[in-house]
């Protein structure tokens, strides 16, 4: 798999013009150019059409046609890169629990470990909304000395919990044991998320991109733009509003979601 990246296309794409020496600060500022220039996106999901995840298919879709995508998609680019580049690395799945406890949600989340003289770190950049923009210490608890506190792991049985600030709490985001996972556990993983009827990625329009100022996420008609410590709100009326917004804060134009169906927002169905 690795042989077949084009480092240097990835680096364009994600804007990246300086050294990359495996450190640490390395990887953090390489999760946050990549998050910065390739969105979280799941509309070829909403299309209907297949989501592929040998390498080349990858790059053909987020690096050369400037498009985004979702967890599996993401952190096989990155590894790819991050492999490249010198770093060593283990691939996971996650079971997701914003929204349900562990013992219902399936292992359809795709996240790495990097290996460093500093420790090992959790690196996430596919997670959407709610990924972290940084390295994340693989230690049991809030890591107050590092620089950035947002999420943090905690330990518990079997299970390595990602946790993130949520107002004045937290909430858990997934959970794994960090067993090393193969190509062929996300291509089941993949077949669920992009196919199965309850899966969220099937009815539901989710994406999300970091700015230098802020983040822009999507979920359904839903739109929050975030500059700093504002936060602006509004719906798409339509599906061209939401070609519109593609666009403008996403980077690439893609015509054929004026005829989006996504099962969550009933008036587009």
């Amino acid at each position: 798999m690795v042989p077949s990246l084009d480092l240097g296309a990835y680096l364009e794409r994600i804007g990246w013009r300086d050294a990359a020496p495996v450190a640490l600060e390395t990887l953090s500022r390489l999760i946050r150019a990549h998050m910065s220039s390739i969105a979280f996106e799941n509309l070829d999901v909403l299309l209907g059409r297949p989501v592929r995840l040998d390498l080349d298919a990858i790059q053909d879709k987020l690096v050369r046609g400037l498009r985004g995508g979702y967890c599996f998609e993401h952190a096989i680019l990155f590894a790819a890169a991050l492999e490249r580049l010198g770093f060593k690395l283990t691939r996971h799945s996650a079971r997701v629990v914003l929204f349900f406890p562990h013992t219902e949600t399936p292992r359809t989340h795709m996240f790495l470990t990097v290996s460093l003289p500093d420790g090992r770190f959790v690196a996430d950049p596919g997670f959407g909304g709610a990924a972290a923009q940084f390295a994340i210490p693989l230690v049991d608890g809030r890591a107050e000395s590092h620089h950035e506190a947002s999420h943090w792991m905690t330990k518990a049985g079997p299970y390595w919990w990602m946790r993130t600030q949520a107002g004045d709490g937290s909430s858990d985001v997934w959970a794994s044991t960090l067993e090393e996972d193969y190509p062929i556990d996300f291509e089941m993983a993949n077949h669920y998320t992009s196919s199965h009827p309850r899966s969220p990625f099937v009815n539901r329009l989710m994406m999300s991109v970091l700015k230098p100022d802020g983040r822009v996420t999507v979920m359904n008609r839903d739109v929050t733009i975030r500059r700093g410590a504002t936060a602006h709100k509004s719906q798409l009326i339509d599906r061209l509003a939401l070609r519109k917004l593609l666009i403008e804060h996403f980077g690439f134009d893609l015509p054929e979601v004026e005829r989006l169906r996504v099962p969550a927002i009933p008036e587009w169905t």
